[in-house]
């Protein structure tokens, strides 16, 4: 038996990946209050670290068609299948599953296969095919992949409804949408799914240790929500990267130092500066030495730590 099917141009179409929105040049965001305050406080502005990250545009970031499909990706309306078979029946077919999650196969009928993971769709084409055949053997392979509608909203740069490839992941749509705002937090960005929150992801997690475990495909009707940002302070001075920084619960002096890149090599230990803002009401100062101690001291929001140089004495 022989079996050709195209899939139709209509639905080729359908399948073919786009973005309804795409982020367009802006005027720069301005300056929080923070930032004002920074730069009042040190003579001289800051940046936010890892805002720059999601600027660039989104076009390097899109995820590339030639990859292997993975295991766990699952099949939905608008992907196309390629089944192909051979042995005592001789089967070619590309099919496109239809709006509701099926496909239709010749002497074999209709199958609902939306839901089912890659690692599972051989199987089960093979096993529903096998009820009219014998002794063959059996390929299923994805070509043209599905669109996918995903919300991006809270404190996003372009909020609204993206149309994105149904391989793209968490990070890749904050590229396709521009990330997170100038007031949006880059600690907790989070994907809800049927009314749950099923990852938080951590940009300095990403920026500092290249970690993505918290990174996940997304699937259609998944929303983006970017909540303000958190407590900020500000790290001055003699480190590696002075910027302004957002806290993630309880951070220590060492811990924020680790986010900086260390003490430069001209980085002071014996004195350093922490400015504190109490109660909204007023301006303290606390010097002290990088010692345990100091390591261990807790910052809150709006702080600046000025790390000082050594003396260039002899």
């Amino acid at each position: 038996m022989v079996i050709r099917l195209n899939s139709k141009d209509a639905e080729e179409e359908t399948a073919k990946p786009s973005s309804s929105v795409r982020p367009v040049a802006k005027a720069p965001e301005p300056p929080t209050d923070f930032e004002q305050f920074v730069q009042t406080a040190l003579g001289h502005s800051l940046p936010v670290f890892g805002r720059g990250l999601f600027r660039g545009g989104s076009s390097s970031f899109a995820p590339s068609t030639s990859i292997t499909v993975p295991s766990d990706y699952v099949i939905g309306p608008g992907d196309e299948l390629l089944i192909r078979a051979w042995g005592k029946i001789d089967i070619d077919l590309q099919l496109t599953v239809d709006r509701n999650g099926q496909i239709f196969i010749p002497r074999v009928g209709t199958l609902t296969v939306a839901g089912l993971r890659m690692d599972q769709l051989t199987e089960f084409i093979h096993s529903a095919i096998a009820q009219q055949f014998r002794d063959f053997d059996l390929t299923v392979t994805l070509g043209r992949l599905r669109s996918i509608q995903i919300f991006v909203l809270g404190q996003a740069s372009q909020p609204g409804v993206y149309t994105i490839s149904s391989l793209s992941t968490l990070v890749n749509a904050l590229f396709d949408s521009g990330g997170p705002s100038y007031i949006g937090t880059l600690r907790d960005i989070q994907v809800k799914r049927d009314g749950k929150v099923i990852t938080h992801f951590d940009v300095y997690r990403l920026l500092l240790a290249g970690d993505k475990s918290a990174d996940i495909h997304l699937l259609p009707g998944d929303i983006i929500y970017i909540p303000q940002a958190g407590p900020q302070v500000a790290v001055d001075g003699d480190v590696n990267t002075p910027a302004i920084y957002e806290l993630h619960g309880n951070t220590t002096l060492a811990s924020l130092l680790d986010d900086a890149s260390g003490l430069t090599v001209l980085g002071g230990t014996a004195r350093v500066v922490l400015e504190h803002i109490v109660d909204h009401e007023k301006r303290t100062i606390d010097d002290f030495p990088l010692d345990t101690s100091g390591m261990g001291k807790t910052l809150n929001d709006g702080d600046i730590l000025r790390i000082l140089p050594i003396s260039p004495k002899i």
